[in-house]
C-alpha cells in the first residue's frame, strides 16, 4: 500500500470497487433498450462493461493524459464526437473526476444521451477515507471527487429522474470486503443512475373556420345532392 501508481484505476482496490460498483448497477441497467451505449472509462485495461441483453454494442473510450482513446480519438476537452441523442445508456466509469473539465463531460453525456435513456455515473465518494488515498496514490494527478448530491441535483434540473443513488465498497482502500453492513454508508465508491425525461409532446389545436353556405343550400353549384351520398 505504500507504493504509488501512476494510474491508480489500474490498482487492485480500485478495480475491486469497480467491480462493486459493477454489480451494483447491473440489475437496473439490465431495463436499457436501444442500439447503442456509450462507456467512458478511465483504463484501456478496465472491466468490460455490464452484458445487457437488450442493448446493440458499445462503444468503449478512455480519458488518459487528457485525451480520449479506445474506439474513438478525441481531446478530452472537447465537445464528444458524436450526434445529439446517439446512445439509450451512458456510463460515466469514474469519468468524472480523471476529467479535466468534468462540468463539460457531464454536460456533453447528456446530450449525447436519448430521451428516455439512462445515465450510469460511479466514482470515489469525496466524504470517504478513499478520497486522501487516491489522490496520494495518484501523485498529484489533479482528480476532482463530484458529490454525488450535487449530480443529482444538477441532473434533476437537466430533466432527469433519479432512479439509483448508493454507496460501495469498502470503508477502507485495503479492505477486501466489501459487503460489511457500516460500507453502505461509508463505501468508498458512489453509484449514480439517473434517466432523462422524453421531450413533452404538445398536441396541436385543429382550428376550425366556419363555412359561409350559399342561399341556394349548396357548397358547390355543381354539386347534387345524389352525388354526395
Amino acid at each position: 500500500m505504500s507504493r504509488r501508481d501512476e494510474n491508480i484505476y489500474a490498482s487492485a482496490p480500485v478495480r475491486r470497487l469497480q467491480d462493486e460498483q459493477t454489480r451494483a448497477m447491473t440489475p437496473a441497467l439490465q431495463r436499457c433498450v436501444g442500439d447503442y451505449a456509450l462507456l467512458i472509462g478511465t483504463s484501456p485495461d478496465e472491466a468490460a462493461p455490464p452484458a445487457l441483453p437488450m442493448l446493440g454494442c458499445w462503444i468503449r473510450m478512455q480519458l488518459q493524459g487528457g485525451r480520449y482513446r479506445g474506439d474513438l480519438l478525441a481531446a478530452g476537452d472537447e465537445s464528444l464526437p458524436f450526434v445529439d441523442d446517439a446512445f439509450e445508456l451512458v456510463l460515466l466509469q469514474h469519468a468524472l473526476e480523471a476529467s479535466t473539465v468534468p462540468g463539460p463531460l457531464l454536460d456533453e453525456a447528456v446530450r449525447v444521451l436519448a430521451p428516455g435513456g439512462v445515465l450510469a455515473i460511479t466514482g470515489v465518494h469525496p466524504m470517504s477515507a478513499w478520497a486522501p488515498w487516491v489522490r496520494w496514490r495518484s501523485r498529484g494527478a489533479g482528480l476532482k471527487f463530484s458529490m454525488p448530491l450535487r449530480l443529482m441535483t444538477d441532473l434533476q434540473r437537466e430533466g432527469f429522474d433519479i432512479e439509483q443513488a448508493q454507496r460501495v465498497g469498502g470503508v477502507l482502500p485495503g479492505n477486501a470486503t466489501a459487503h460489511a453492513s457500516s460500507a453502505k454508508l461509508l463505501g468508498g465508491g458512489f453509484v449514480l443512475i439517473a434517466r432523462k425525461r422524453r421531450r413533452a409532446v404538445t398536441p396541436l389545436r385543429i382550428q376550425t373556420n366556419p363555412v359561409a353556405v350559399p342561399a341556394t343550400g349548396r357548397l358547390s353549384p355543381s354539386t347534387r345532392r345524389s352525388a354526395s351520398l
